[in-house]
C-alpha cells in the first residue's frame, strides 16, 4: 500500500529538477498526477516517466504567472482525475542578474522573478485550494529557500521572493486549517538540478569539481548543503502524506545547518 494511496496532486514545474523527482516519487507511492510545466518537451517526459511509475499522469502545459493558464490547468486537472488532494508548488527559480536592491535591474529581474517565484505560488494556491477543501481536505507544500533563513547576497530579489513565501505558508496554514487543509514549506539548500549543474558546476559531496570558490566553502564548512532531487522530494513525500498530520504552517530547513550555525 502506497503512502498517498487515492490521492491526486498537482505539481508545478514537474517538468525537471525537484518536482520531476516529485512526480515520479508521488506516483510510486500510489498517487495520480496533474504535470504543470510551462515546457512541452519536459512535460511529456514527465508524463511518459510517471506513467510509468503508477496509474495515471497528466501533463498540463501552464504558465503560472499567468492567472488564466492556473485557472485552465486546475479545471482540466479537476475534470480528469476528479478531485485535487494535494498541491506541491515546485515550479520556480532565480536569475544570474540577481543582485543587490540599488542595482537590481526592476523589469528583468525584480519582476520575473518575484512574478514567477512568489505570484505564480499564490496563483496556484488561490486556486487549488478550493478544490483541496472539496476534496475533504489535503496539503500544499510550497517550495522556499536556505536564502529566506539566512539571506542570499548578492541575491536580494530571489532572497525577498522566497522569504515572501513562508510568510504566505504560515498565513495560509492559520487561514485554511478549519477546512483540513495543511500547508508547510521546504527551504531546500543547493540541489543538483540539471540548471544548478549547468549554471554552478556543483556536484556532491566529494564529487566533481565545483566551480565557484563560496560554493567549495560552503560544502567544508556545510557537507549537508548540497543534494539531489530526491532527497527533497522525499521530504515533500512526508508532508504531503497523513504521517505529517500535526504538522502545519511549519519551515522545514533542508540546507545543511546554513541557517542553524
Amino acid at each position: 500500500m502506497g503512502r498517498l494511496d487515492g490521492r491526486v496532486a498537482f505539481i508545478t514545474g514537474a517538468g525537471a529538477g525537484i518536482a520531476r523527482a516529485a512526480s515520479m516519487l508521488f506516483a510510486r507511492e500510489g498517487a495520480r498526477v496533474a504535470l504543470v510545466d510551462i515546457n512541452d518537451t519536459t512535460g511529456a517526459a514527465t508524463e511518459k516517466l510517471v506513467r510509468e511509475q503508477g496509474d495515471d499522469g497528466l501533463f498540463i502545459r501552464t504558465d503560472i504567472t499567468q492567472e488564466e493558464s492556473v485557472k485552465e490547468a486546475v479545471r482540466r486537472a479537476a475534470a480528469h482525475f476528479g478531485h485535487i488532494d494535494l498541491l506541491f508548488n515546485c515550479a520556480g527559480g532565480s536569475v544570474v542578474e540577481d543582485g543587490v536592491v540599488t542595482e537590481v535591474d526592476l523589469d528583468k529581474v525584480w519582476k520575473q522573478t518575484m512574478s514567477l517565484d512568489l505570484y505564480g505560488t499564490m496563483l496556484c494556491c488561490r486556486h487549488v485550494i478550493p478544490e483541496i477543501i472539496k476534496a475533504g481536505g489535503g496539503t500544499v507544500v510550497n517550495m522556499s529557500s536556505g536564502a529566506a533563513l539566512r539571506g542570499a547576497n548578492p541575491a536580494h530579489v530571489y532572497t525577498s521572493a522566497k522569504g515572501a513565501i513562508l510568510s504566505l505558508t504560515r498565513a495560509l496554514a492559520g487561514a485554511y486549517v478549519k477546512h483540513n487543509v495543511r500547508v508547510n514549506a521546504i527551504c531546500a539548500g543547493r540541489i543538483h538540478t540539471e540548471r544548478a549543474v549547468s549554471r554552478y558546476g556543483v556536484k556532491g559531496k566529494g564529487g566533481a569539481m565545483v566551480d565557484r570558490q563560496d560554493a567549495a566553502g560552503y560544502l567544508k564548512e556545510y557537507p549537508l548543503w548540497a543534494g539531489e532531487p530526491i532527497d527533497i522530494a522525499n521530504i515533500a513525500l512526508f508532508l504531503a502524506s497523513s504521517e505529517s498530520r500535526m504538522i502545519t504552517g511549519a519551515t522545514i530547513p533542508a540546507e545543511g545547518g546554513r541557517s542553524a550555525y
